[in-house]
C-alpha cells in the first residue's frame, strides 16, 4: 500500500492540464473514459498501483481522487459535457459564477474567498475516505486570477489543516512571447511569494519552452493549448509514475523534497524531459541511455527558458522510465 495523493486543479490552466494528466493516467492504467478497465487497452504489462490516485469504487469503477476548481464556470462545464463526464465524482467539480478576470486580488480577497470553504470541504471529504494520505498535487498557473490568487489561498488553507502533509506543484509560469494579458507578471510575483512558504517543491513549466519544444521537436507549426497540455501531462506521469508503479527512486512525495531540495526555500526544480520525437521520426532516433541522459541537459529539452549551464548544480534526479 503506497498511500493515497489528492490531485487539485485550480484555473483554467489547472483543469485543463488535469484533463491532459487524467486522459494520459487512465491509458497507462488500461482504464477506459468511464473508469472500468478496457477491454481493449494495449497490454498495459503492469497496471500499477491503483489506489494511488484512484478510489475503486464497488462495482469496479475507479474514480480519480482529484478536485477541479475554477471561478470561471466554462472549463469545469467543458468537463461535465466532455467525454471524461463519467469519470470523475459530480461533487468535485466545482465552479464558481463569474471568473477572477485575471486579477490576483479576487481570486485571492473577493471572490475566491467566497469559495474557499466549499473546496477545502470536499478536500476533507475526499482525504477522510483515505487509509494514509501522502499529501497533495496541486496545478495551477501563477499568470491568471484564479491560478495565481486562489491558488495562493488553497496553498495558506493546506498549510494550516494539512501542515505535515506533502504538497507538490505544478505550476505553469507566465513568458513574454505568450503572454495572454498585461498583469501576468504582477500576479506571478504575488503568488510566488506564497509558494515560497507553502509549498515544499514546486515544478515550473514555461509555455514559451514548452511551445519551441512542440515546434522543433514534434514537427507542429501552430502549437494549440491541447498540444502543450498533452505534453507537459507526459512530463506529469513521468514524475509521477514513481508513485504509481514500482521504482527504486522518489517512491513518494517527501522523497521528491528529500532528493531535489537543497534549501526548504529553493524549491524550484527545473524539469527537463527527453526524447521528444514526432511519430514520423520516431523509427529514426537513437533512444540509448547515454544519449537520453545527454538530451537532458541541453536547454532545448528544458520546460523553462534558461541556460543551467552558466551555474552550478545542487541537486540532480534522472528518472528513466
Amino acid at each position: 500500500m503506497k498511500g493515497e495523493i489528492l490531485h487539485l486543479h485550480l484555473g483554467q490552466a489547472g483543469v485543463q492540464l488535469g484533463n491532459s494528466a487524467w486522459e494520459l493516467y487512465l491509458l497507462e492504467h488500461g482504464l477506459g473514459p468511464d473508469g472500468r478497465p478496457d477491454p481493449n487497452a494495449k497490454d498495459v504489462g503492469d497496471p500499477g498501483s491503483f489506489e494511488t490516485f484512484f478510489t475503486e469504487t464497488s462495482n469496479g469503477k475507479h474514480v480519480p481522487r482529484s478536485i477541479f476548481m475554477d471561478l470561471d464556470p466554462s472549463p469545469i462545464d467543458e468537463i461535465r459535457t466532455g467525454s471524461y463526464r463519467q469519470l470523475f465524482h459530480p461533487e468535485l467539480l466545482i465552479s464558481g459564477k463569474e471568473d477572477a478576470a485575471n486579477n490576483y486580488a479576487r481570486g485571492h480577497y473577493t471572490i475566491g474567498k467566497e469559495m474557499v470553504d466549499t473546496v477545502m470541504e470536499r478536500v476533507r471529504r475526499v482525504t477522510d475516505n483515505c487509509n494514509s494520505l501522502q499529501g497533495f498535487l496541486i496545478f495551477h498557473s501563477f499568470g491568471g486570477g484564479t491560478g495565481s490568487g486562489f491558488g495562493a489561498l488553497m496553498l495558506e488553507r493546506l498549510a494550516t489543516e494539512y501542515g505535515k502533509k506533502t504538497k507538490l506543484e505544478f505550476a505553469v509560469y507566465p513568458s513574454p512571447r505568450t503572454n495572454t494579458s498585461v498583469v501576468e507578471p504582477y500576479n506571478a510575483v504575488l503568488s510566488t511569494h506564497s509558494t515560497i512558504e507553502n509549498s515544499d517543491c514546486t515544478f515550473l513549466v514555461d509555455n514559451e519552452a514548452v511551445y519551441d519544444i512542440c515546434r522543433r521537436n514534434l514537427d507542429i507549426t501552430r502549437p494549440s493549448h491541447e498540444h502543450l497540455n498533452r505534453l507537459i501531462a507526459q512530463v506529469v506521469s513521468s514524475i509521477t509514475s514513481s508513485l504509481r508503479f514500482d521504482g527504486a527512486l522518489n517512491v513518494d512525495l517527501n522523497e521528491f523534497q528529500t532528493n531535489l531540495v537543497p534549501y526548504p526555500r529553493i524549491h524550484y526544480p527545473l524539469i527537463s524531459y527527453a526524447p521528444v520525437v514526432s511519430a514520423s521520426k520516431s523509427k529514426h532516433e537513437s533512444f540509448k541511455v547515454a544519449d537520453l541522459t545527454f538530451q537532458c541537459f541541453e536547454p532545448n529539452n528544458q520546460m523553462v527558458v534558461c541556460d543551467p549551464r552558466n551555474g552550478k548544480y545542487m541537486a540532480v534526479a534522472l528518472l528513466y522510465r
